[in-house]
């Protein structure tokens, strides 16, 4: 089981389904690396511990954490949250885990996408990333399901799908120089198609200004229902951000998904413009190999990095002048569902946000 099949999920009639499907699980990592969680991670650990329970009243948690950690991991941890010793570079199981694919019989196996930590020597966050590689294969050992290992550089959160065909990703996270530099966009849809079991790939322009994984997709938008997109959306002209989100509007706008339906088009309040404070950055560690973080720089906050678990829609809390609203945003999109906040400034001060730092089983 360790070997990867030679064929493709769509070889094998396999599709990734939309997250909005059933679920069996959720997988997480624990973070703990000093140069990107402030005061070693003891304020980032609580706020994983916090999605992880509110995700586990819907589905299934499984978390993996290094020997190191194992104990403290535990004791924040309701017993029902089930901790598997898997150690990784950093705790991004959106980007590092596996993209989970179903079979029209019932079947499940795994893509295990090749990771070098967001664009590996031009522009990666950090070195080594060898761990974050090798945590796809073996969740999928430990899920007891074959597995695809990808031909490319891709990282869970530079894509979204609706389960029907379609894939949403942007232009400027895989076109980027540091990931695939000798495939052409062509070729990486083509990829796409064959290990997504996709007919159609939507490109955006660009990401959320400032997101470090270079425009993930995830943090953008969120694929809400066959045909239903939220996006992002800030009103301010002079903020970066409105570009950004004008420009996915129009490319949205004027698509067909795979079935030839237009899209709808749910705006979500930007919250901030939001920055790190000079406290928050003198509490991270530097490394010669590791990230750089700074006091007021502008953090790419997004109410679109949010987890679709099987009975709620765990967001996360970022600004109390927006919160309520993007609450009430998500209930419209998501009326079988409770909308859960969770505190989100400390995972958004690693870089991404709820979505980024899990990766659904489906059912």
């Amino acid at each position: 089981m360790d070997t990867p099949l030679a064929s493709t999920p769509a070889d094998d009639g396999y599709r990734m389904p939309g997250e909005f499907e059933p679920h069996s699980g959720c997988w997480m990592a624990w973070p703990e690396r000093p140069d990107n969680w402030r005061e070693n991670a003891r304020p980032a650990q609580e706020a994983f511990a916090a999605v992880a329970e509110a995700i586990h009243v819907s589905d299934p948690v499984t978390i993996a954490v290094s020997n190191a950690e194992h104990d403290r991991a535990r004791a924040l941890l309701s017993p029902g949250i089930r901790l598997v010793r898997l150690p990784s570079n950093d705790a991004w199981m959106r980007d590092i885990g596996p993209t989970f694919v179903t079979g029209a019989n019932g079947g499940l196996r795994a893509v295990d996408w090749r990771f070098n930590a967001w664009g590996g020597d031009h522009d990666g966050l950090y070195d080594p990333w060898d761990l974050d590689d090798e945590v796809a294969a073996q969740i999928a050992r430990i899920e007891g399901v074959e597995r695809y290992r990808a031909p490319f550089v891709l990282e869970g959160g530079a894509i979204h799908v609706d389960g029907e065909g379609t894939v949403y990703t942007t232009e400027e996270c895989l076109l980027s120089p540091g990931r695939n530099p000798k495939l052409s966009r062509a070729s990486i849809e083509a990829g796409l198609k064959r290990y997504l079991g996709a007919r159609k790939v939507l490109w955006i322009p660009r990401g959320v200004h400032l997101d470090e994984t270079t425009g993930h997709v995830d943090n953008l938008i969120h694929v809400c229902a066959p045909g239903v997109v939220a996006l992002t959306w800030t009103d301010d002209r002079t903020d970066p951000q409105h570009e950004r989100s004008r420009e996915a509007f129009e490319c949205l706008s004027a698509a067909r998904d795979a079935r030839g339906r237009a899209i709808r088009i749910v705006r979500l309040p930007m919250p901030g413009p939001l920055t790190m404070t000079r406290a928050e950055a003198q509490g991270i560690e530097t490394a010669d190999n590791g990230m750089v973080r700074e006091g007021g720089e502008r953090l790419a906050g997004s109410y679109a990095n949010f987890y679709i678990a099987n009975t709620r829609v765990v967001f996360p809390l970022l600004d109390e002048r927006n919160d309520a609203t993007a609450a009430a945003i998500l209930a419209g999109l998501f009326p079988d569902r409770q909308i859960v906040g969770v505190p989100g400034r400390e995972i958004l001060l690693g870089g991404g946000n709820i979505h980024c730092i899990t990766q659904q089983v489906p059912a």
